[in-house]
């Protein structure tokens, strides 16, 4: 299978409304605004969406309503991430039925698995739809590390197309590439590892940052993709302290709270999540005012 995913794909957030209800129209308008500053594709529902907060029949309908917002201008994905593999085949294919072109698929929630069980989970997923899929490998946060040997024995299932790779080094992607040659589009998914990543062959990122600045993140990707490095050094260098938002423990809370700040979104999260306060929330908005009033002029 055959896909031409590339570029500044956001980890979208999905708005909630201070009572923590869905607000449907300010995720669509803040898909429009990263549309309007030149992403390439759409991830919804992934850590930044906040999966694990939505129901089922919610989960549906933010999806319909992001794939409603790109009127078929990029591909949508959705961010897999159940509790059991049967669960996932099942979001899966609610995903295809409200018209996503992807799917984004994490190891199964809560339980810890192995080489062995966490390659049985993407196989069996992959087996129950046509649509092709990117793996979401991040060790950190979800446990398995999917290890290049085992993209090398996933690599005759068509449509497992693309990496994420969140591993946190970035030797990881030169081994990937040496174990499997092109056989994966090979993503970036550490907001502080962007620049290194582009530079050792990955073809697009899963950006975090890019929800409060958008046109940031498609400058820097752009500049990268053009050999211009100088320009793409100088705007990661200014990046890098909101890029570090991003691999923190509450980033769903520093990158919504960047967002209102920037006018991208609402800083409301759904429990047990909760809004920054006192010395926290105070760090995060040096660091997103800093920015503000250094901001290039691109």
């Amino acid at each position: 299978m055959s896909v031409a995913w590339s570029g500044v794909f956001p980890a979208l957030m999905t708005e909630f409304k201070e009572d923590g209800r869905l607000d449907l129209e300010g995720t669509q308008r803040h898909i429009k605004s990263c549309l309007d500053a030149g992403i390439t594709g759409l991830i919804m529902l992934g850590t930044l969406g906040e999966n694990s907060s939505l129901r089922a029949a919610e989960k549906a309908m933010v999806l319909a309503a992001a794939v409603e917002a790109c009127e078929g201008r990029i591909p949508v994905l959705s961010g897999v991430a159940e509790y059991t593999t049967e669960l996932a085949i099942e979001h899966a294919a609610q995903a295809k039925r409200v018209g996503c072109e992807g799917l984004m698929v994490l190891p199964s929630m809560v339980y810890q698995q192995d080489q062995r069980e966490g390659r049985a989970h993407f196989e069996s997923i992959a087996g129950s739809t046509d649509l092709p899929i990117m793996i979401y490998n991040n060790p950190v946060s979800y446990k398995l590390d999917m290890l290049p040997e085992s993209f090398a024995a996933l690599s005759g299932i068509k449509n497992i197309v693309a990496v994420k790779e969140s591993s946190n080094d970035s030797r990881r992607l030169t081994d990937m590439i040496n174990t499997c040659g092109e056989r994966y589009l090979m993503f970036c998914g550490v907001d502080d590892l962007v620049l290194e990543n582009l530079m050792f062959g990955a073809v697009g990122w899963v950006s975090g940052l890019v929800n409060s600045f958008p046109r940031e993140a498609v400058a820097l990707f752009t500049h990268a993709e053009a050999g211009q490095l100088d320009e793409a050094l100088a705007l990661y260098r200014w990046f890098m302290p909101l890029l570090h938002l991003d691999v923190d423990v509450k980033l769903v809370q520093y990158i919504k709270l960047c967002n209102q700040m920037t006018g991208e979104g609402a800083e409301w999260v759904r429990r047990p999540r909760l809004t920054l306060q006192g010395e926290e929330r105070a760090k995060v908005v040096d660091v997103v005012q800093t920015a503000l009033d250094s901001r290039p002029n691109l």
